[in-house]
């Protein structure tokens, strides 16, 4: 699991807690729209960590062995 994974985990979760937790007010913010772009933000993060990771995984190296002995 890559650290954008983990920050993406968080993000979600963080917003979960402002979405659907959190009764208080703050005048001027709406928490739970908040709550929601943070919801997005970490589903992105786990998205964009996923592919980076399996494109990390995909790379392969070749070795090439020359026998360069002169007779």
């Amino acid at each position: 699991m890559s650290t954008t994974t983990g920050i993406g985990i968080v993000l979600l979760v963080i917003g979960a807690i402002l979405s659907f937790a959190v009764r208080d007010a703050v005048p001027g913010v709406s928490l739970t729209t908040i709550g929601y772009i943070c919801m997005a933000g970490g589903v992105l993060a786990i998205i964009v960590g996923l592919i980076t990771n399996a494109q990390a995984t995909r790379r392969h190296s070749v070795v090439e062995n020359r026998d360069d002995t002169v007779r």
